[in-house]
């Protein structure tokens, strides 16, 4: 392809709103174009890379015996409604009706649609295990798209479902998932690390994600510290807290008083109004959704997991309570609220805003038996010293971890080393859904026994245009992008230098028995400085560029350099093109 059939769209200067290497060089490139915040359009090039990203997908899919169908975008109402995740989903789902007021959603995920599919199809245990995936258009509604390509609105998703009779079956389909992924990503030249996850509002059991480590990735990992023996490695937002230190289990025989502590509201100015350690303070953290006002309460000293406390209770969404709601329950302002006599009681029931709403309680379980915590006083500038747990209020429940693990906590593997944190950006992830989606849509299959039985369910999703921009996140230098050859949109970029049209002709020539011989080249032969060219070529980073100038019209020697390792050699033409046909 010539420069002057398929144009460069490259500029000199990054995107205003560019905060990340990789959006900033794709658009400088002239690989994508942000028409919208969280839509890009994929000029010629960046097209290329996105297709040659699917086929790498769609080759390693089809050889572990995945089968290709394609699925739309827009999913009925009532398929979500089935499944429960209508109002489960939250804003991130764009919900619309048809000219005749039918509801459909714009796919986020396909689990609904697939499993559908499948109940169409599926009939007998003979028919499985079967592994059904497409490469389509997914929509979700970020509230805040940022790192171009990283985190946007419309994206195109490879995602795989799977259907089984047992459990055994889905492991089996998931241990390939897993070798068909790290094939991928390394034919892409992409370095990864799988790590434990949370399976978020897709449900189910095992959950595992290929991350690429990433200063500006969006997760934080968390690996322990002996990874040759130990080797336990996880998203943040999974890993069980393990303290390096325990918490201190003591009696306290002090009675509860109330002291005055005016504007004194966070942990760090209680903690420095008593002169004590932030482990002995009680932090209460209030939520609240649809149904229920719920009032957690952790150390002082950590971060609430609000994933975690998500799972708990069962919920996609949850806001940080009004303080309306926040006064209605604990009789105080905002900052003042502990576990101590408090005007509620837990399963009661209070009027918010003319909404019924359920309180509920939950106590991480490292304030199991302490005593001599403080708390918030449930009275505005006001604090609560010398309380007991089991005395002034008690932990009920099965002990619940609430809290947000963090480096240099203890591995919970091991529970010998430490965890060192990372960041990373999520490039894949496999699920074991279970039967969440086939029992709620009333999938069944006759076994051996003509019996009915419910399948069981996997989904493996991989980001196409993440996996693109990771790449340059991973493969870049101060001049631009630099491709692996896998990806690239051409493996050759020839760059045409010339003062005339007789020797613009010789370099033609060349260019033509390069196509004869079946080479992907983009042959720069435009009418500009060689500056022009070798910066355009440099930040368009194809893997080789080829210099055809004075030498080559003189000896026919041209000029190879290595992208990457910015190598260079010379060699003949009839050497290269013979080669090059070998």
């Amino acid at each position: 392809m010539r420069a002057t059939q398929l144009p460069l769209f490259t500029q000199k200067e990054d995107p205003k709103d560019a905060q990340v290497v990789s959006h900033k060089l794709l658009t400088r490139a002239g690989y994508i174009k942000k028409q919208a915040s969280g839509f890009y359009v994929f000029l010629p090039f960046g097209w290329m890379v996105h297709r040659k990203i699917e086929e790498i997908v769609r080759k390693n899919m089809n050889k572990y015996g995945a089968v290709e169908v394609h699925l739309p975008i827009l999913t009925p109402a009532e398929l979500w409604e089935e499944s429960g995740r209508w109002n489960a989903m939250g804003a991130e789902m764009m919900r619309l009706k048809d000219r005749h007021a039918a509801g459909f959603a714009l796919g986020p995920t396909h689990e609904e649609s697939i499993t559908w599919l499948a109940k169409q199809y599926l009939q007998s245990y003979k028919q499985l295990p079967v592994n059904y995936y497409q490469i389509g258009v997914k929509y979700r509604d970020e509230i805040r798209p940022r790192y171009g390509l990283i985190r946007c609105r419309e994206f195109v998703m490879k995602d795989a479902y799977s259907f089984h009779i047992d459990e055994k079956s889905l492991d089996e389909t998931y241990q390939k998932m897993r070798e068909c992924y790290r094939d991928i990503f390394n034919e892409c030249s992409l370095e990864t690390l799988s790590v434990e996850a949370d399976s978020g509002a897709m449900g189910g059991s095992g959950s595992e994600e290929f991350m690429v480590a990433s200063a500006i990735g969006e997760e934080t990992l968390l690996l322990c510290s002996d990874d040759k023996n130990c080797g336990y490695r996880s998203n943040q937002e999974k890993t069980p807290f393990v303290p390096a230190e325990n918490y201190p289990v003591e009696k306290n025989e002090k009675t509860p008083k109330r002291k005055d502590t005016p504007n004194v509201k966070t942990v760090d100015e209680v903690a420095d109004f008593f002169k004590v350690d932030k482990k002995q303070f009680i932090k209460t953290v209030i939520y609240e959704n649809s149904e229920s006002i719920i009032l957690v309460f952790i150390p002082g000293d950590r971060e609430i997991s609000e994933v975690k406390l998500k799972n708990i209770l069962g919920v996609a969404e949850l806001e940080m309570a009004s303080p309306e709601a926040i006064e209605k329950v604990t009789s105080a302002a905002v900052g003042f609220a502990g576990p101590f006599d408090l005007p509620v009681k837990e399963n009661e029931e209070i009027i918010i805003n003319k909404n019924k709403k359920k309180i509920i309680f939950l106590y991480d379980e490292k304030l199991k038996g302490r005593g001599n915590l403080i708390s918030g006083g449930n009275k505005t500038d006001m604090h609560y010293i010398n309380l007991q747990e089991g005395r002034d209020f008690i932990i009920s429940k099965e002990f619940i971890d609430l809290v947000t693990a963090q480096d240099l906590d203890l591995c919970p593997k091991c529970k010998k080393n430490k965890l060192k944190g990372t960041r990373g950006i999520e490039v894949g992830h496999v699920f074991k859904l279970g039967k969440k989606y086939t029992e709620a849509l009333n999938v069944t299959v006759l076994d051996k026994l003509g019996k009915e039985l419910i399948p069981t369910m996997g989904c493996y999703g991989i980001g196409v245009g993440r996996t693109l921009s990771t790449i340059v996140e991973q493969s870049y230098d101060d001049k631009g992008i630099i491709w692996p050859e896998s990806v690239t949109p051409f493996k050759y970029y020839l760059i045409g230098i010339f003062n005339n049209d007789t020797d613009k002709k010789e370099i033609e020539a060349l260019y033509e028995k390069m196509i004869a011989n079946n080479m992907s080249v983009y042959f720069d032969d435009r009418d500009e400085r060689p500056g022009i060219k070798f910066n355009d070529a440099d930040l368009t980073g194809f893997t080789l560029q080829i210099v055809a100038g004075k030498n080559y019209i003189k000896n026919k020697v041209i000029e190879i350099k290595n992208r990457k390792s910015g190598e260079k050699t010379e060699i003949s033409e009839s050497d290269f093109l013979s080669k090059e046909k070998s």
